[in-house]
Protein backbone atom coordinates (compact mmCIF):
# COMPACT_ATOMS: atom_id res chain seq x y z
CA UNK A 1 0.00 0.00 0.00
CA UNK A 2 1.56 3.73 -0.72
CA UNK A 3 2.05 5.98 2.10
CA UNK A 4 -0.47 8.41 0.88
CA UNK A 5 -3.16 5.36 1.49
CA UNK A 6 -1.76 4.28 4.47
CA UNK A 7 -2.08 7.32 5.84
CA UNK A 8 -5.69 8.35 4.35
CA UNK A 9 -7.97 9.94 6.63
CA UNK A 10 -10.32 10.61 4.51
CA UNK A 11 -14.18 9.89 5.86
CA UNK A 12 -12.74 9.68 9.31
CA UNK A 13 -14.34 12.69 12.01
CA UNK A 14 -11.36 13.92 14.36
CA UNK A 15 -11.96 15.88 17.38
CA UNK A 16 -9.18 17.96 18.70
CA UNK A 17 -9.47 19.90 22.28
CA UNK A 18 -7.29 22.75 22.74
CA UNK A 19 -7.45 23.51 18.98
CA UNK A 20 -7.69 27.45 19.40
CA UNK A 21 -3.85 27.64 19.70
CA UNK A 22 -0.40 26.09 19.52
CA UNK A 23 -0.47 22.26 18.82
CA UNK A 24 -3.65 21.99 19.05
CA UNK A 25 -4.09 24.45 15.49
CA UNK A 26 -1.03 22.28 13.83
CA UNK A 27 -2.75 18.78 14.78
CA UNK A 28 -6.23 20.05 13.37
CA UNK A 29 -4.22 21.58 10.50
CA UNK A 30 -2.72 17.94 9.92
CA UNK A 31 -5.87 15.94 10.09
CA UNK A 32 -7.54 17.65 7.93
CA UNK A 33 -4.37 18.38 5.46
CA UNK A 34 -4.92 14.32 5.20
CA UNK A 35 -8.35 14.33 4.62
CA UNK A 36 -10.15 14.45 8.25
CA UNK A 37 -13.45 16.37 9.04
CA UNK A 38 -12.45 18.47 11.98
CA UNK A 39 -14.52 19.46 15.12
CA UNK A 40 -13.06 22.17 16.63
CA UNK A 41 -12.88 22.25 20.69
CA UNK A 42 -11.89 25.11 22.73
CA UNK A 43 -12.77 28.04 25.26
CA UNK A 44 -11.81 31.08 22.56
CA UNK A 45 -14.53 30.67 19.30
CA UNK A 46 -13.02 33.32 17.67
CA UNK A 47 -10.03 31.81 17.08
CA UNK A 48 -11.52 28.39 16.62
CA UNK A 49 -14.07 30.47 13.90
CA UNK A 50 -10.97 31.28 12.06
CA UNK A 51 -9.51 27.92 11.73
CA UNK A 52 -12.76 26.55 10.71
CA UNK A 53 -12.66 29.03 8.22
CA UNK A 54 -9.52 28.41 6.75
CA UNK A 55 -9.74 24.65 6.47
CA UNK A 56 -13.12 24.84 4.64
CA UNK A 57 -11.38 27.30 2.62
CA UNK A 58 -9.17 24.85 1.62
CA UNK A 59 -12.22 22.24 0.77
CA UNK A 60 -12.10 20.43 3.78
CA UNK A 61 -14.75 19.70 6.46
CA UNK A 62 -14.92 21.79 9.90
CA UNK A 63 -17.30 22.65 12.73
CA UNK A 64 -16.31 24.96 15.97
CA UNK A 65 -17.21 24.66 19.23
CA UNK A 66 -16.49 26.49 22.18
CA UNK A 67 -16.52 24.29 25.38
CA UNK A 68 -14.16 24.29 28.50
CA UNK A 69 -12.34 20.70 28.88
CA UNK A 70 -13.70 20.49 32.31
CA UNK A 71 -17.18 21.13 32.07
CA UNK A 72 -18.70 18.01 31.73
CA UNK A 73 -21.84 19.36 30.37
CA UNK A 74 -20.16 21.16 27.91
CA UNK A 75 -18.12 17.93 27.14
CA UNK A 76 -21.80 16.12 26.32
CA UNK A 77 -22.80 18.83 23.92
CA UNK A 78 -19.62 19.20 22.28
CA UNK A 79 -20.03 15.37 21.26
CA UNK A 80 -23.46 15.86 20.09
CA UNK A 81 -22.54 19.08 18.35
CA UNK A 82 -19.60 17.21 16.33
CA UNK A 83 -22.04 14.11 15.80
CA UNK A 84 -24.81 16.83 14.64
CA UNK A 85 -22.47 18.43 11.81
CA UNK A 86 -19.92 15.61 10.88
CA UNK A 87 -20.75 11.99 12.50
CA UNK A 88 -19.47 9.81 15.22
CA UNK A 89 -16.14 11.13 16.25
CA UNK A 90 -13.70 7.86 15.19
CA UNK A 91 -10.16 10.28 15.91
CA UNK A 92 -9.63 11.91 19.62
CA UNK A 93 -6.89 14.15 20.22
CA UNK A 94 -6.72 14.96 23.58
CA UNK A 95 -4.93 17.90 23.43
CA UNK A 96 -6.11 20.55 26.09
CA UNK A 97 -3.96 21.65 29.24
CA UNK A 98 -2.02 24.22 31.01
CA UNK A 99 1.05 24.22 32.46
CA UNK A 100 2.07 25.49 35.47
CA UNK A 101 5.51 26.11 37.09
CA UNK A 102 7.19 26.80 40.84
CA UNK A 103 8.41 25.12 43.58
CA UNK A 104 7.33 22.19 45.42
CA UNK A 105 6.96 23.66 48.68
CA UNK A 106 5.01 26.28 47.34
CA UNK A 107 2.54 24.78 45.39
CA UNK A 108 -0.86 25.57 46.27
CA UNK A 109 -3.74 22.98 46.76
CA UNK A 110 -5.64 25.14 44.42
CA UNK A 111 -2.60 25.48 41.66
CA UNK A 112 -2.10 21.49 41.93
CA UNK A 113 -6.15 20.54 41.25
CA UNK A 114 -6.34 22.94 38.64
CA UNK A 115 -3.39 21.00 36.53
CA UNK A 116 -4.35 17.64 37.30
CA UNK A 117 -8.27 18.62 36.69
CA UNK A 118 -7.34 20.05 33.12
CA UNK A 119 -3.96 17.48 32.56
CA UNK A 120 -5.25 14.29 33.71
CA UNK A 121 -8.58 14.29 34.83
CA UNK A 122 -10.10 15.65 31.22
CA UNK A 123 -7.84 13.77 29.32
CA UNK A 124 -9.88 10.56 30.89
CA UNK A 125 -13.10 12.02 30.77
CA UNK A 126 -12.83 12.92 27.18
CA UNK A 127 -11.54 9.52 26.17
CA UNK A 128 -13.92 7.84 27.82
CA UNK A 129 -17.11 9.59 26.55
CA UNK A 130 -15.23 8.97 22.42
CA UNK A 131 -15.14 5.48 23.54
CA UNK A 132 -18.57 5.05 24.78
CA UNK A 133 -19.60 6.72 22.07
CA UNK A 134 -17.66 4.84 19.07
CA UNK A 135 -18.88 1.52 21.11
CA UNK A 136 -22.25 2.47 20.76
CA UNK A 137 -21.52 3.17 17.35
CA UNK A 138 -20.48 0.03 16.58
CA UNK A 139 -16.89 1.95 14.75
CA UNK A 140 -13.54 1.26 15.18
CA UNK A 141 -11.47 4.27 15.87
CA UNK A 142 -8.29 6.26 17.64
CA UNK A 143 -7.66 8.17 20.91
CA UNK A 144 -4.34 10.15 20.83
CA UNK A 145 -3.65 11.36 24.35
CA UNK A 146 -0.42 13.92 24.11
CA UNK A 147 1.20 13.41 27.39
CA UNK A 148 4.91 14.93 27.38
CA UNK A 149 8.89 13.92 28.75
CA UNK A 150 8.03 15.62 31.80
CA UNK A 151 5.65 12.70 32.36
CA UNK A 152 8.67 10.17 31.48
CA UNK A 153 11.49 12.05 33.80
CA UNK A 154 11.15 15.06 36.04
CA UNK A 155 12.68 18.56 36.27
CA UNK A 156 12.46 21.45 38.79
CA UNK A 157 9.86 23.46 39.55
CA UNK A 158 7.19 20.90 37.69
CA UNK A 159 6.00 18.37 39.68
CA UNK A 160 2.47 18.97 39.28
CA UNK A 161 2.65 19.02 35.01
CA UNK A 162 4.90 16.26 35.57
CA UNK A 163 2.73 14.03 37.90
CA UNK A 164 -0.37 14.79 35.15
CA UNK A 165 1.29 13.99 32.42
CA UNK A 166 3.06 10.63 33.57
CA UNK A 167 -0.78 9.77 34.68
CA UNK A 168 -1.62 10.18 31.24
CA UNK A 169 0.83 8.03 30.04
CA UNK A 170 -0.30 5.82 33.01
CA UNK A 171 -4.40 6.07 31.24
CA UNK A 172 -3.60 5.59 28.00
CA UNK A 173 -2.06 1.96 28.67
CA UNK A 174 -4.78 1.15 30.95
CA UNK A 175 -7.58 2.33 28.40
CA UNK A 176 -5.08 0.50 25.48
CA UNK A 177 -5.72 -2.86 27.19
CA UNK A 178 -9.68 -2.65 27.83
CA UNK A 179 -10.65 -0.88 24.74
CA UNK A 180 -7.96 -2.67 21.71
CA UNK A 181 -9.95 -5.75 21.15
CA UNK A 182 -12.88 -3.82 20.34
CA UNK A 183 -11.14 -2.17 17.29
CA UNK A 184 -10.07 1.59 19.62
CA UNK A 185 -6.32 2.10 20.00
CA UNK A 186 -5.37 4.12 22.60
CA UNK A 187 -2.01 5.86 22.42
CA UNK A 188 -0.04 9.05 23.40
CA UNK A 189 2.75 11.34 22.18
CA UNK A 190 5.12 12.61 24.77
CA UNK A 191 6.45 15.61 22.46
CA UNK A 192 9.98 17.41 24.51
CA UNK A 193 9.71 21.02 24.09
CA UNK A 194 8.07 23.13 21.52
CA UNK A 195 7.44 26.96 21.67
CA UNK A 196 3.94 27.75 21.76
CA UNK A 197 2.21 30.28 23.25
CA UNK A 198 2.15 28.73 26.60
CA UNK A 199 5.50 28.73 27.13
CA UNK A 200 7.11 31.39 24.83
CA UNK A 201 8.42 33.94 27.45
CA UNK A 202 10.25 30.90 29.41
CA UNK A 203 12.24 29.29 25.98
CA UNK A 204 12.77 32.80 24.73
CA UNK A 205 14.45 33.36 28.58
CA UNK A 206 18.13 31.95 29.81
CA UNK A 207 16.45 29.27 31.31
CA UNK A 208 15.34 28.29 27.59
CA UNK A 209 18.66 28.62 25.77
CA UNK A 210 19.93 26.71 28.32
CA UNK A 211 17.31 23.98 27.50
CA UNK A 212 18.13 24.53 24.43
CA UNK A 213 21.61 23.34 24.82
CA UNK A 214 20.85 20.07 26.91
CA UNK A 215 18.81 18.86 23.71
CA UNK A 216 21.13 16.69 21.43
CA UNK A 217 19.38 18.07 18.23
CA UNK A 218 20.44 21.98 19.45
CA UNK A 219 17.03 23.16 18.51
CA UNK A 220 13.03 23.20 19.78
CA UNK A 221 10.50 21.34 18.08
CA UNK A 222 8.44 22.86 15.73
CA UNK A 223 5.11 22.61 15.00
CA UNK A 224 5.21 20.34 11.94
CA UNK A 225 7.56 18.07 13.75
CA UNK A 226 4.57 16.06 15.56
CA UNK A 227 2.28 15.58 12.29
CA UNK A 228 4.37 12.59 11.62
CA UNK A 229 3.56 11.18 14.79
CA UNK A 230 0.37 12.03 14.85
CA UNK A 231 -1.12 11.32 11.25
CA UNK A 232 0.85 7.38 12.58
CA UNK A 233 -1.37 6.93 15.87
CA UNK A 234 -4.82 8.24 14.13
CA UNK A 235 -4.17 6.44 10.38
CA UNK A 236 -4.52 2.84 9.69
CA UNK A 237 -0.21 3.26 9.20
CA UNK A 238 -0.83 2.63 13.27
CA UNK A 239 -3.21 -0.11 13.23
CA UNK A 240 -1.17 -2.37 15.37
CA UNK A 241 -0.47 0.19 17.63
CA UNK A 242 -1.82 0.22 21.56
CA UNK A 243 -0.92 1.64 24.51
CA UNK A 244 2.31 3.01 23.07
CA UNK A 245 3.96 6.27 23.85
CA UNK A 246 5.93 7.85 21.29
CA UNK A 247 8.44 10.45 22.71
CA UNK A 248 9.23 13.13 19.82
CA UNK A 249 11.88 15.59 21.57
CA UNK A 250 14.99 15.70 20.03
CA UNK A 251 16.79 13.14 21.71
CA UNK A 252 16.15 14.82 25.18
CA UNK A 253 15.24 11.84 27.21
CA UNK A 254 17.72 10.07 25.90
CA UNK A 255 20.30 12.86 26.56
CA UNK A 256 18.95 13.54 30.38
CA UNK A 257 18.77 9.75 30.84
CA UNK A 258 22.41 8.94 29.43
Amino acid sequence: MKASELFDLTGRVAMVTGASSGLGTQFARALADNGAAIALVARRADRLAALRDEIVGKGGRAVAIEADVNDRDAMLKAFDAAEAALGTVTILVNNAGIAHGGRAVELSPEDWRRVLTTNLDAVFYWAQEAAKRMLAANKKGSIVNIASVLGLMVAKGGVAYAAAKAGVVQVTKALAVELAFKGIRVNAIAPGWFVTEMNDAYLNSEAGAKIKREVPMGRFGNMGDLDGALLLLASDAGAYMAGATLVVDGGQVIQIKG
